[in-house]
């Protein structure tokens, strides 16, 4: 698995640890979990925009 080294505030990596360590999970676990959701929830966006510029598109056709 590759590392990478990210910069963050303190505070913020404090909140981070707080939820991880109250879900039992690693740092690095919730950090990998919140990134998969992110680009899940980009590609639903994208998958909307898409849809609706296709309806747009369909009824500019008409």
């Amino acid at each position: 698995m590759a590392r990478v080294l990210i910069s963050m505030p303190e505070d913020f990596l404090n909140k981070i640890d707080q939820v991880a360590d109250g879900e039992n999970r690693s740092r690095s676990e919730l950090i990998r979990e919140a990134l998969r959701s992110y680009i899940y929830k980009q590609k639903v966006r994208e998958s909307a925009a898409a849809g609706k510029n296709a309806e747009l598109l369909e009824s500019l056709l008409q």
